[in-house]
């Protein structure tokens, strides 16, 4: 399973959004069936990211996000994401 989540952050901000994303992929994949997981920045649109995570199975991500560790850190950045859908089989 294919977990995306894309952001848009302004640039003045870039630095920090980049340390978000870096203990989000920390605290996702300390959890059961976190298979890999990266993140960037739009090459045309610098103030677009992405964060993608593999997962064993739609389950296993679903439980991710009720970890508490994931819920501290990175529930709170996901909240921004943009509004689309972003599970993928």
């Amino acid at each position: 399973m294919l977990a995306i989540a894309r952001f848009t952050t302004p640039l003045a901000e870039a630095t920090k959004f980049k340390l978000e994303l870096s203990l989000a992929i920390e605290a996702l994949s300390a959890c059961p069936g976190y298979v890999s997981g990266e993140f960037g920045q739009n090459l045309d649109d610098p103030t677009l990211w992405s964060l993608v995570t593999h997962w064993a199975n739609v389950g296993s991500y679903r439980r991710a996000l009720s970890n508490n560790t994931v819920k501290m850190s990175a529930i709170p950045l996901l909240a921004r994401a943009i509004d689309e859908p972003g599970a993928y089989e």
